[in-house]
C-alpha cells in the first residue's frame, strides 16, 4: 500500500481523523437559498456579492482556496489585495443568474492542480491581476449583451495583458489529523516588480448569534506572534505565522458578525464587524479592529514586493500550541507530502502512458477532492426563522421547500461547482461518485447512502433535487450509480463486495422506485413524466411547467429512465440473492417491472401509439391532448437514445445460481406472451450464454445508432450532441396557437433561449453524463452480441466496426476535448491563444459543465468537476476500468 492509502485505511478503521480538515469551504455562499429571508425569494438579490463581505452567514462559509473541520467550525483561507482594488479579494467574483446574458457566472482564473484523498497534500492556482480588479466593467459589459453572444469573460478584459498578474499556488499538507501546512507562493508573471498583501485568515462560522446557543469561541494573539484557537468542540490549536528575517506579520483581530449599519442601516451590536480587515486596510479604520488583539475572526498581513519573473514565500501552520519551531520541518513535510501524493498517483496511473493523459485525469480527481463542501440545511429552522433574528415573512411558510421540513443537512457533500451550484443535485451526485471512487471508493459509498438517509430523502420516497427545488425531478440514476460503485469496490477488494453497503442502499431505493410509480406514472400505464428531469431546455415546451388543462407529455426519456432503474434494481437483488435467495422474488419483481414499461413504451394504453418511430428510427415524447390525442413531438434530441441505456446481460452462471428467479421468469414469459416479446431475444444466448434484457432489439439499436453516430446528425468530433444537427437546418415547429409557435433548433454553444434554466443548453452541446452512459451501455451490448455484430461507424463511412469499438471510438472523442492535438491545441480551450500557447495556462484545465457541438470548447459552469470529472473514468486504462 502506498503510504495515502495506508492513512485512508487508518481513517476508514477509525484510528486516524485524516478527513477531519479538508477543502470544505464553500466557494460562494452568498445568492444561496439557504441564506435567502426574502418575502420575494429572490436569493440573487437578497444576499449579494457586494454584502458578503459584511454579512455573517447564517448556514455556511466561503472563501478563495478555503479549508475547515468537517463540521466547519474553523476556517483557514488566503486573502489578497493588490493595493488597486476596492475590497480585498477574500472571496471570488461573478455574475448573479439575473446579470448574467447566459445566467449566473464566476467571473476569476482558479485551477485545481492536485489532491489525495485525505488531504494529506493539495495544491491550488489562483490567478490574481495587479491592475485593478475590473468588476464593474464585467457586470456591465454582460448586461448590455444579450443571449446571441457569448459571455464577456475576464480574459476578455485588458487586466492580463503584459502578464501583470500573479500566479498565487495554495499548498496545504498535513503532518497529522490536526496539524495543517499552508505555503502560499507568489510569483510575479509582470515586467516590473509588484507588491501584493497577503492576508491568510482565520475565522469561526458564526454559530452564536442565533438564539440557540451564545457560546463563542475566540482568537487571540499570542506573545510570539501567532493565533491562539480556542472552541470547546475543537482541540487547542494554534496558527503559527512564519516571520522571515525575524519580522512579524501585523496581527488583525476582528469578529464574524454582521455590519448591520452597511448592511441594514442599524446600530451595530460589535464595533468589530466582519468587514474590519478590510476597513482598516483599504481606508486606514483602526477603529475596525480590536485592539485587545482578539475576536472571532483573524488575519496575518504580509506585505510582500516580488521583483518580475520571481516568487515569495508565506507560510503557516495551524496546530497543537507547543511547537519549539513551527518551520524547522516545514519544507521537509511538504515535499514529503507531495512525494507521496505523486506516489498515490503512479499507482492509479499504471497503464497510462501519457504524460498529458496523466495531467489532465489528475486535475480532474482534484476537481472531485476539491469539490467536497460542508453543507448546512435545516429546512424546518429555516422556514419558522431564529429565535434572535427577525421573524420572516408569513408568506414563508408556504414558498420554496415548505414540505420539505425533514430535511437537515450538515455533512460534507460532493457539490457539481462550489461557486456555480454550491448545493448537491441527485443525479449530478451519482455521476460523481463514480470518478470519486477511483481515488475514494469508502467516500464514494457513503456520498450515495447519504442521500438515502431519513434526514435526506422525503418520508414518500422522493430524493432531494437540489435546493432551488427539492421536490423537482432528477432522473433515477442512484441505482445505476450504486451498483457501478459496487463493482468497481469489488474489483478492488479483490471479488470480495461490499455486500452491506448495496443492501442498505437497495432498501432505501425500493422507496424510491415506489414513490416514482406511485407519483409520476399519470394514469397507471407503465408510462412515466419527470419534468425537465435535469435536461434544461431540451424539448419544445417546459416539461416541468403545467400545460394547458389536460395536456400531458408521455415522456420517452422518464419512461426509459425508469426501465433501466428496474434494471438496476434487479441486478442488485441478483447480486444479493447469492448470499439470501429471499431477494430472488424482489429481483423476478423488477423484471416484471421491466417488461410491463417495455410494452408500454410499444403500445401506449393499448391503443398501438408506440414513443419509438419505425419510419424515423427514433423515439419521442408524445403530447397527449383532449383536443387532438396523441401527437409525437419530433425533437430528435438526447431523450430519444436515453433508451439505449436500458439495457442489462444476465450471464448463464449467474441464472443457475437463481432457481426461484428463473422458474418465475419463464412462468411469466410462457402466459404472458406479449410481454415476452418484449424480452430482447431472451432465448436465444448470445456470446459466452448470455442473455439481453433491453429495450431494443438488435434492428431498432442499429436504426437507434444510425441517427447517434451520423455526423450530420448527434455523432461531433467530441462525442454525441445533446440534439441532432439535423435540427440546424430543419427546426421543429409546434403551433401552439394561431398566433404563437415553438421552435427547437440546434444551438451547439450557449443557449439563446431561456426556457427553463439559466446557462445550460442541452441544444446541440456535447454532455459528459449521457456520453458516459452510451459508451458503457455499447461495451453492455457487445458483452451479448459479440464481435460478429457490427454497425456502420461513422454512418454512411461504409466501414462497420463492433459496438466495444464504438465505444473505445466514442471515448477517444471525448477525451479529445482535453487532449492536446498534433498542433498542441486543446479543444476545450477554444480559440483563446492565451489559454492554448502560454506556458502559464496551457497545461491548467478546467472542466466545463458542457461543450460546443462543433467545436468542444468548454462551456457552462467553468468547474464542473461533478460530472464533467467522468472523464478520469474514462482516461484509466482499460484493464483498471
Amino acid at each position: 500500500m502506498t503510504q495515502e492509502q495506508q492513512r485512508q485505511q487508518q481513517a476508514q478503521e477509525g484510528k486516524e481523523a485524516w478527513h477531519r480538515f479538508g477543502p470544505y469551504v464553500s466557494e460562494r455562499q452568498w445568492g444561496t437559498v439557504r441564506e435567502d429571508y426574502s418575502a420575494d425569494s429572490q436569493p440573487w438579490t437578497y444576499t449579494t456579492h457586494d454584502m458578503a463581505r459584511s454579512l455573517a452567514y447564517r448556514w455556511g462559509e466561503d472563501a478563495i482556496g478555503g479549508i475547515c473541520d468537517s463540521q466547519q467550525l474553523l476556517c483557514l483561507a488566503p486573502a489578497f489585495w493588490n493595493g488597486q482594488d476596492a475590497i480585498i479579494k477574500e472571496r471570488l467574483f461573478g455574475l448573479s443568474g439575473p446579470e448574467g446574458n447566459h445566467g449566473e457566472d464566476v467571473k476569476e482564473l482558479y485551477y485545481y492542480l492536485d489532491s489525495t484523498p485525505t488531504h494529506s497534500y493539495m495544491r491550488m492556482l489562483y490567478k490574481y491581476p495587479q491592475h485593478a480588479y475590473p468588476y464593474e466593467w464585467l457586470v456591465q459589459e454582460n448586461a448590455r449583451r444579450n443571449r446571441h453572444k457569448p459571455e464577456f469573460e475576464l480574459l476578455d478584459t485588458a487586466v492580463f495583458r503584459e502578464n501583470r498578474y500573479f500566479d498565487i499556488f495554495l499548498e496545504y499538507a498535513k503532518a497529522g489529523p490536526e496539524d495543517i501546512l499552508l505555503c502560499i507562493t507568489v510569483h510575479n508573471r509582470g515586467p516590473e516588480a509588484a507588491p501584493l498583501h497577503v492576508l491568510p485568515h482565520v475565522w469561526f462560522r458564526n454559530t452564536w448569534a442565533w438564539g440557540y446557543d451564545d457560546y463563542k469561541p475566540q482568537l487571540s494573539a499570542t506573545e510570539t506572534g501567532h493565533i491562539r484557537v480556542e472552541h470547546r468542540k475543537l482541540p487547542d490549536l494554534q496558527l503559527y505565522c512564519d516571520q522571515p528575517a525575524g519580522q512579524r506579520p501585523d496581527l488583525l483581530f476582528c469578529d464574524n458578525e454582521t455590519n448591520k449599519q452597511r448592511v441594514y442601516g442599524c446600530a451595530n451590536t460589535s464595533p468589530y464587524c466582519k468587514d474590519g480587515i478590510n476597513d482598516y486596510l483599504l481606508r486606514g479604520q483602526q477603529a475596525a479592529l480590536n485592539p485587545a488583539g482578539e475576536g472571532t475572526r483573524a488575519a496575518a498581513h504580509y506585505l510582500l514586493m516580488v521583483p518580475a519573473g520571481e516568487s515569495r514565500q508565506v507560510r503557516l501552520r495551524l496546530a497543537a500550541p507547543g511547537l519549539p519551531d513551527a518551520f524547522a520541518d516545514f519544507a521537509a513535510l511538504l515535499q514529503q507530502r507531495k512525494a507521496e501524493a505523486d506516489e498515490f498517483y503512479e499507482h492509479l496511473q499504471t497503464g497510462l502512458s501519457s504524460p498529458d493523459a496523466r495531467n489532465v485525469q489528475r486535475q480532474a480527481l482534484a476537481g472531485m477532492l476539491w469539490s467536497k463542501q460542508f453543507y448546512y440545511y435545516d429546512v424546518a429552522e429555516w422556514l419558522k426563522g431564529d429565535p434572535a433574528s427577525p421573524p420572516p415573512p408569513a408568506t414563508r411558510l408556504h414558498s420554496r421547500n415548505h414540505t420539505w421540513s425533514h430535511l437537515n443537512n450538515a455533512d460534507i457533500i460532493s457539490m457539481p461547482d462550489k461557486w456555480e451550484y454550491p448545493w448537491y443535485a441527485a443525479w449530478d451526485l451519482a455521476f460523481h461518485c463514480i470518478p470519486l471512487a477511483l481515488v475514494d471508493v469508502d467516500f464514494a459509498k457513503n456520498q450515495l447512502q447519504l442521500l438515502c438517509q431519513d434526514w435526506y430523502m422525503h418520508p414518500n420516497g422522493q430524493l432531494p433535487a437540489y435546493e432551488w427545488k427539492l421536490e423537482d425531478v432528477n432522473p433515477p440514476v442512484h441505482a445505476w450509480a450504486t451498483w457501478r460503485v459496487y463493482k468497481m469496490d469489488r474489483k478492488q477488494r479483490g471479488g470480495h463486495g461490499d455486500t452491506p453497503f448495496l443492501e442498505s442502499v437497495f432498501h432505501r431505493l425500493l422507496l424510491n422506485f415506489t414513490w416514482w410509480v406511485n407519483r409520476k406514472d399519470r394514469n397507471n400505464r407503465n408510462v412515466f413524466e419527470g419534468g425537465f428531469l435535469g435536461l434544461d431546455n431540451i424539448g419544445v415546451f417546459d416539461r416541468s411547467a403545467p400545460l394547458p388543462e389536460g395536456d400531458f407529455i408521455e415522456q420517452a426519456d422518464g419512461t426509459a429512465w425508469m426501465a433501466m432503474f428496474a434494471l438496476n434494481m434487479m441486478r442488485m437483488a441478483l447480486e444479493l440473492a447469492k448470499t439470501n435467495p429471499v431477494y430472488q422474488d424482489m429481483a423476478s419483481k423488477f423484471f416484471e417491472h421491466f417488461l410491463y414499461i417495455a410494452e408500454a413504451m410499444t403500445n401506449m394504453a393499448d391503443e398501438k401509439i408506440d414513443m419509438w418511430d419505425e419510419e424515423d428510427g427514433f423515439y419521442y415524447d408524445v403530447l397527449n391532448t383532449p383536443e387532438h390525442g396523441r401527437l409525437p413531438l419530433r425533437v430528435r434530441s438526447i431523450v430519444g437514445l436515453i433508451p439505449l441505456f436500458a439495457v442489462e446481460v444476465l450471464d448463464e452462471d449467474t441464472l443457475q445460481q437463481m432457481p426461484r428467479f428463473v422458474y418465475r421468469l419463464n412462468w411469466f414469459l410462457d402466459h404472458r406472451p406479449q410481454l415476452a416479446a418484449m424480452v430482447s431475444r431472451w432465448q436465444e444466448p448470445g456470446k459466452g450464454q448470455s442473455h439481453l434484457l433491453s429495450l431494443l432489439r438488435g434492428h431498432r439499436m442499429k436504426l437507434l445508432l444510425r441517427r447517434a453516430l451520423d455526423e450530420a446528425e448527434f455523432l461531433s468530433d467530441y462525442g454525441v450532441r445533446a440534439l441532432s444537427r439535423y435540427h440546424l437546418r430543419h427546426p421543429f415547429v409546434f403551433a401552439l396557437d394561431d398566433d404563437e409557435k415553438a421552435i427547437v433548433d440546434y444551438q451547439p454553444g450557449e443557449s439563446t433561449t431561456s426556457l427553463f434554466g439559466g446557462n445550460s443548453n442541452w441544444r446541440g452541446p456535447v454532455w459528459m453524463p449521457m456520453n458516459f452512459l452510451l459508451v458503457e451501455s455499447l461495451q453492455r451490448f457487445y458483452h451479448y452480441y459479440g464481435p460478429d455484430f457490427k454497425v456502420e461507424y461513422p454512418t454512411g463511412s461504409g466501414q462497420y466496426s463492433t459496438l466495444l469499438e464504438i465505444s473505445q471510438a466514442l471515448t477517444d472523442r471525448l477525451t479529445r476535448l482535453f487532449l492536446r492535438d498534433a498542433n498542441g491545441q486543446r479543444p476545450c480551450f477554444g480559440p483563446d491563444k492565451q489559454l492554448q500557447t502560454d506556458p502559464h495556462f496551457r497545461d491548467y484545465l478546467l472542466f466545463h459543465e458542457y461543450f460546443h457541438g462543433d467545436t468542444g470548447q468548454g462551456l457552462g459552469a467553468s468547474h464542473q468537476t461533478g460530472w464533467t470529472g467522468l472523464i478520469a473514468k474514462l482516461l484509466q486504462p482499460r484493464e483498471e476500468k
